[in-house]
């Protein structure tokens, strides 16, 4: 099966399991200089092509948003669960393809939760980092992933893998969202104080409010008030 065929056929049998997204990153993006985060060579040295899966977040889950957090938790919990499912699938169809295929960790991004480093906060890759490069949004002043359907109510998977697939041309979006200058409601909402004007995030604010504030709840504010 040839490069463009098993590409098309990974992206068909995604949308038919309901993913609402899916791109493809070169992994060489990770070696810009401008990425200080871990890499996805370093999990798997022969990666050739990073597929980013995405779902929508029902929009009821943010609405009753500060006191609906275990709605809204578990809400991001079931998108989380669809994704994986969607994902192993997709990983085994590359398989019998003859190449091979492994699931990034959804939850490392999120500070703390389960996959992260414990010291930097950090997870394996970054996953909003390729989805950018595959042209599907760009990052807010949360650090959040904007997309244009769905603003960064989301939820991302990646799957890596040595197959040589169809990579996305990127459409050379913003880095950060040119919305979010004049916009800062994330910052005026934040808890924790995690989020600064100058573009910077206070990972150990926003893991120490979710984890020993709210007992692991997730918080969801800057998703809330974000207009996009």
């Amino acid at each position: 099966m040839t490069e463009i065929m098993l590409t098309q056929k990974i992206k068909d049998t995604a949308l038919g399991m309901n993913v609402d997204f899916i791109g493809i990153a070169d992994p060489v993006c990770f070696q810009n200089p401008e990425y200080m985060g871990n890499k996805p060579q370093d999990v798997m040295p022969d990666v050739r092509s990073v597929l980013i899966l995405g779902v929508g977040v029902p929009r009821g889950a943010f609405d009753p948003l500060p006191e609906g957090r275990a709605e809204y938790t578990n809400t991001l919990m079931a998108a989380t669960a669809i994704l994986r499912i969607i994902a192993f699938q997709l990983a085994k169809m590359i398989e019998k393809e003859g190449y091979r295929a492994t699931i990034v960790p959804t939850e490392g991004s999120e500070f703390g939760y389960w996959y992260a480093d414990r010291e930097t906060l950090k997870a394996n890759m970054s996953i909003k980092y390729a989805a950018h490069y595959a042209g599907l949004g760009n990052f807010g002043m949360n650090h959040l992933l904007i997309t244009k359907d769905f603003g960064p109510r989301v939820r991302v998977t990646a799957i890596l893998t040595d197959a040589p697939l169809e990579t996305e041309e990127n459409i050379k979006l913003p880095f950060i969202n040119e919305k979010c200058s004049s916009c800062m409601k994330c910052i005026e909402v934040c808890p924790a104080g995690a989020i600064s004007p100058d573009g910077e995030i206070y990972r150990e604010k926003c893991a120490q409010y979710m984890f020993n504030v709210l007992g692991g709840l997730r918080c969801g504010l800057c998703v809330k008030v974000c207009p996009m």
